[in-house]
């Protein structure tokens, strides 16, 4: 079965003492991964070696970061190199979030180069991909977000893809209250897959995971996670409650 993942999505929140409120609050409520799930925080830079020492010992939990830099040294005062987050033990970076395209300009290049450098020191990015409103209402969704794919991903072998999470986030139900029913989510997740099959083969698409990340919550989480193309879900604001996030968590096939 292809991983199972519920990933928490911070963002620009929390203060330190907030984080590490909230980690220990999760850790301690009854939930239970099994070996084909996954629970990930991708916490603000700051904090991520405080939540790697709160999750030392657990069995399938990790700590991610939310962006990384596209080179590995040099000067870029600011930037985060992966050879850094590999150093505290980080295995897994978000990348090409919308708030990353919108607000810092980052395009599917840049991501392409972000990608290749967290696979060369193996770390597992989570790429996020998805369409604004005006994209879903010109019915052009499909095609916008194959070439987000494309222009991000082809590059790779087959070996290389398997070793990606996808994160498909519909932007028009960030942060909106709005969700994609649980049919919308399955049928971009199925066209999705159905594009990395068209390039790499079925087997291939077949075993990598594709996370639904627009407003999921712990009332929703289980219909979407049901469907058969829905793997788990990257989640914002309600990975900041932990009796939500724990919900979801358990939401997971």
């Amino acid at each position: 079965m292809r991983k199972q993942i519920a990933a928490a999505n911070w963002k620009m929140n929390l203060t330190l003492q907030q984080g590490e409120a909230l980690l220990d609050d999760i850790i301690a409520k009854p939930h239970q991964l099994s070996a084909h799930q996954q629970a990930v925080f991708a916490v603000p830079f700051p904090y991520l070696t405080m939540a790697q020492q709160k999750i030392a010992g657990k069995q399938n939990v990790y700590i991610a970061a939310q962006n990384c830099y596209s080179k590995k040294n040099g000067a870029y005062t600011g930037e985060t190199s992966v050879e850094m987050l590999q150093s505290i033990g980080i295995s897994v970076v978000v990348l090409g979030h919308s708030e990353r395209r919108e607000y810092f300009y980052e395009g599917n290049d840049l991501i392409a180069q972000k990608i290749n450098i967290c696979l060369e020191y193996n770390i597992t990015p989570i790429f996020c991909c998805g369409e604004a409103l005006n994209i879903r209402e010109a019915g052009i969704q499909n095609e916008f977000v194959a070439k987000q794919l494309e222009e991000s991903l082809f590059h790779l072998n087959a070996e290389q893809i398997q070793k990606i999470v996808i994160a498909y986030e519909p932007i028009w139900a960030i942060g909106t209250g709005k969700t994609a029913t649980s049919a919308q989510a399955q049928e971009m997740h199925a066209y999705l897959r159905s594009v990395l099959a068209e390039k790499y083969g079925a087997a291939v698409a077949d075993n990598i995971s594709i996370l639904y990340g627009g407003s999921v919550k712990g009332s929703n989480a289980k219909e979407i996670f049901s469907q058969p193309d829905v793997d788990g879900g990257l989640v914002g604001g309600a990975s900041l409650i932990a009796d939500e996030f724990v919900t979801i968590i358990n939401s997971l096939k």
